[in-house]
């Protein structure tokens, strides 16, 4: 009997702890969310900022293009840009003076004049 009862004071006790951790008091939202807001902070400073400034310069410098700046595209090829069409681009290739078409997005950087004579 007196086992009995210990095991129900017991039963009542964790229940009573239970009952107490699900219902919370006014902060233990703040608690249980905390860890997922300050996840969500650090991911949107440390990789969605940037990335979001990042391709702003980008569609900035594809709509600055000019005849006769020099370009890289993705694929390594630098050239001098001859024309400008809506979607493309044509580019002059040194050393035989090739003209290609390449797709506007292609291009990833501008070199200007005194970068090439710094290298």
């Amino acid at each position: 009997m007196v086992r009995l009862v210990k095991v129900m004071h017991m039963q009542a006790l964790v229940s009573a702890v239970f009952l107490q951790a699900s219902s919370g008091g006014p902060g233990s939202w703040l608690v249980t969310a905390g860890p997922l807001i300050l996840i969500f902070a650090v991911f949107y400073f440390l990789l969605i900022r940037p990335q979001q400034s990042r391709q702003k310069q980008w569609k900035e410098m594809l709509g600055n293009l000019k005849t006769g700046d020099k370009v890289t595209t993705s694929g390594g090829i630098r050239g001098i840009v001859v024309a400008l069409r809506d979607e493309n681009v044509h580019l002059r290739v040194p050393p035989d003076n090739i003209r290609l078409e390449v797709a506007r997005t292609a291009i990833v950087g501008v070199t200007t004049g005194e970068e090439v004579t710094k290298s």
